[in-house]
């Protein structure tokens, strides 16, 4: 959702960091009338071993009558046949594409990232499709499995507790974020991720740890600022345009009475444009825990 930044929001490694004066992940509580809403930034793939949970979070999920994760609908079946609708181009593969110095990169990055049959399994995808494998095949190999993410695990453990659990998008409107990119974005895309190909594992390092340590500043520098900077037509889609559309979501709940646990991607909830500051321009304010 840049390589790196979706690399990030997909996985995360441990580390030990300077720990800020939360020295936990983050959460926010947005309250109006009868209505609770708490917001909690989350990665999507750790660890077996990653411990994140502390008090005040376990007492918001037990207050809450029901948990709003980004989707629901990603069971692999269903996200396998959405890659095979909008993420392959046989007809026209990557060297087509590509500069050859680009091609020469694009089968080094195969190789070290280890992609099942290399360079040839890329060249048939479309530049986003190719540019996620690049990003998180090396951390699946790894060992870190989205069954162990944050929302799948707060997903289990609310449903388990006989609440129900909403998204706030669908997996085709978020692969569709990628694969209805202008084509000349959506090989910027491929050719960050080619760019960054040997930086991924330090960074998503320091970004683990300062989302295990609540540091919003640092994700924010990290992932937001990275991105605007170098991938402003990305950053505007991927966080400024989502996290509009939620805090308007958000602004919606707040006229219903009762307590709801919205747990999304932590770099929707750092930086300038996150969802607390585009509730702010709703009158809304958010208020850390």
């Amino acid at each position: 959702m840049k390589a790196r930044f979706l690399a990030r929001l997909l996985a995360c490694l441990v580390l030990l960091l300077p720990v800020s004066a939360f020295a936990h992940p983050a959460l926010w509580v947005v309250k109006r009338a009868d209505t609770t809403i708490y917001l909690f930034g989350t990665v999507h793939l750790l660890p077996n071993d990653t411990d994140w949970r502390y008090p005040a979070l376990d007492r918001a999920l037990a207050a809450s009558d029901s948990l709003t994760i980004e989707l629901t609908d990603d069971g692999p079946a269903h996200m396998q046949a959405l890659v095979l609708q909008y993420g392959l181009d046989p007809a026209h593969p990557l060297i087509d594409k590509l500069s050859p110095r680009e091609n020469a990169a694009l089968a080094s990055a195969a190789q070290t990232a280890g992609v099942p049959g290399g360079v040839r399994t890329l060249q048939i995808m479309r530049p986003w499709l190719a540019a996620l494998t690049l990003a998180v095949t090396p951390l699946l190999k790894a060992g870190l499995d989205p069954a162990h993410g944050v929302d799948k695990l707060l997903k289990a453990q609310m449903l388990a507790a006989g609440k129900p659990v909403n998204g706030l998008e669908t997996a085709e409107q978020q692969i569709r974020f990628l694969a209805d990119l202008p084509p000349a974005v959506e090989l910027a895309f491929l050719r960050a991720t080619l760019h960054d190909a040997n930086q991924g594992s330090s960074e998503l390092t320091e970004l683990i740890g300062a989302w295990k340590a609540g540091d919003t500043a640092a994700i924010a520098r990290l992932e937001d600022e990275d991105l605007r900077q170098r991938e402003p037509a990305l950053y505007q889609r991927l966080l400024v345009e989502r996290n509009r559309n939620w805090a308007g979501k958000i602004a919606a709940m707040l006229q219903k009475p009762g307590t709801v646990f919205i747990a999304v991607g932590a770099a929707h909830l750092a930086g300038p444009d996150s969802v607390q500051a585009q509730l702010r321009k709703l009158g809304i304010d958010a208020v850390r825990q």
